[in-house]
């Protein structure tokens, strides 16, 4: 039990009904579930999330046999009790009808309107909890042309701008667009639709009411170019692939050193001097050509060149440190296995164990959210499929060990 176990969670006493399955939904629901929600993941019985299939890897039992727990789909579920139940038997649409009754919060990633067979539609379930927070998440969305089409990160990524600004530039080695090396779109969606829940929430204090939150991956994706986006709707032009450059600073990207590869980002003119004077070119610090960022993003291909000359001349690890002295943001590309190894990626306890049912323990990595009052909770590692089903029927619903037999009995769970 660790020091958090005593702490009240943030969203200690909300109940959340998570019928979604993949990343997007699964990851609003395991942050929810981190800050204290009991978060309650629906699956179908004797498949589940369809993470679940997705390896290797598997977890490992403590003889070294696989247990047949992928490590995507625990990823994304800690915190979380898991049930099955069929949602194409009746009475597994009236249980989940009177699980979503009980909850605040519903997470799903149906396709538009599919939940409406099963009487499991906002609207539907508005009628018996009108204070019920529904959050959809669509690939594209609940209205326009596109919003029956099947939405996934990879075709977003694309879709939604994010593959023609990721790779290296047109006409260089290795060229083309690139997606990012995770779900990254799954991810930020996740995080919007958390933060839309606790607005929603907050609101439901104020009026008693709940609300139906339509959150796609493609509005997502295009709010997450910032920056690109806002270049491109002020200055009319269209942003195009620099591999690891920035479009509006100099230098900021990685460069060779004589072992392999570091990274270089100079945000302010002072910085660029302090670079200049590690890089025993002083001189540059002054020259009209690079003085300003302006100037430098002007100049960008001249001054690039001429810093590759001199990186190429000591190890990574040299520059880093004399780099670090002078105060210039710099730092190694790192594969995994030195991320975790790094003394201070260790020292914030950003790799966490947690006991599991089929497995001694299971690593996973750490939620970053650090708050002194009422902090993150590692209450269980991600549920086996169907694990809480009698547990949670019990508790939501006060469903006695006959009904439960008689459900099992009728295959609804």
């Amino acid at each position: 039990m660790t020091e958090d176990t005593f702490h009240p969670g943030a969203l200690a006493g909300v109940r959340v009904l998570d019928l979604s399955r993949v990343l997007a939904g699964p990851w609003s629901g395991q942050l929810l579930a981190d800050l204290g929600a009991d978060v309650v993941k629906v699956e179908r019985p004797g498949v589940g999330d369809d993470t679940r299939a997705w390896g290797p890897p598997w977890l490992n039992d403590p003889d070294g046999h696989s247990t047949g727990e992928s490590a995507y789909y625990l990823s994304a579920n800690r915190n979380k009790r898991s049930v099955t139940i069929d949602l194409g038997n009746p009475e597994g649409q009236r249980l989940v009808r009177e699980l979503a009754s009980k909850a605040d919060v519903l997470l799903e990633n149906f396709k538009v309107g599919g939940l409406a067979q099963y009487g499991l539609d906002y609207e539907s379930l508005k009628a018996a909890n009108p204070r019920l927070v529904y959050c959809s998440i669509t690939g594209f969305g609940q209205t326009g042309p596109y919003a029956s089409r099947a939405g996934y990160d990879f075709l977003i990524q694309g879709m939604g701008g994010l593959m023609s600004l990721t790779g290296r530039e047109d006409g260089t080695e290795g060229a083309g667009p690139l997606k990012v090396g995770v779900a990254l779109t799954d991810i930020m969606t996740g995080l919007y639709a958390t933060v839309a829940v606790l607005a929603a929430l907050k609101r439901r204090e104020q009026s008693g009411e709940g609300q139906h939150i339509d959150l796609a991956l493609l509005d997502v994706q295009i709010a997450c170019l910032a920056n690109q986006a806002a270049n491109y709707l002020i200055g009319g032009t269209v942003p195009r692939r620099m591999g690891n450059a920035h479009p509006n600073i100099v230098p900021y990207q990685e460069f060779p050193t004589a072992d392999g590869y570091m990274i270089i980002a100079v945000g302010n003119d002072s910085q660029f001097a302090s670079l200049c004077r590690t890089l025993g070119q002083p001189e540059w610090s002054v020259d009209e050509r690079f003085a300003t960022n302006p100037q430098r993003v002007k100049h960008r291909t001249e001054l690039i060149a001429s810093i590759h000359r001199i990186t190429v001349g000591r190890t990574t690890d040299e520059w880093i440190a004399a780099m670090e002295a002078a105060g210039v943001p710099c730092g190694p590309i790192n594969t995994l296995d030195r991320v975790f190894a790094d003394p201070q990626v260790q020292s914030r306890n950003t790799r966490i164990e947690l006991p599991h049912p089929l497995a001694k323990q299971v690593p996973l990595v750490a939620n970053p959210i650090r708050m002194s009052e009422s902090p993150v909770q590692y209450r269980q590692a991600p549920p086996t499929l169907g694990q809480h089903t009698e547990e949670v029927l019990s508790d939501w619903l006060a469903t006695t060990p006959a009904e439960i037999d008689a459900l099992r009995q009728r295959n609804a769970i």
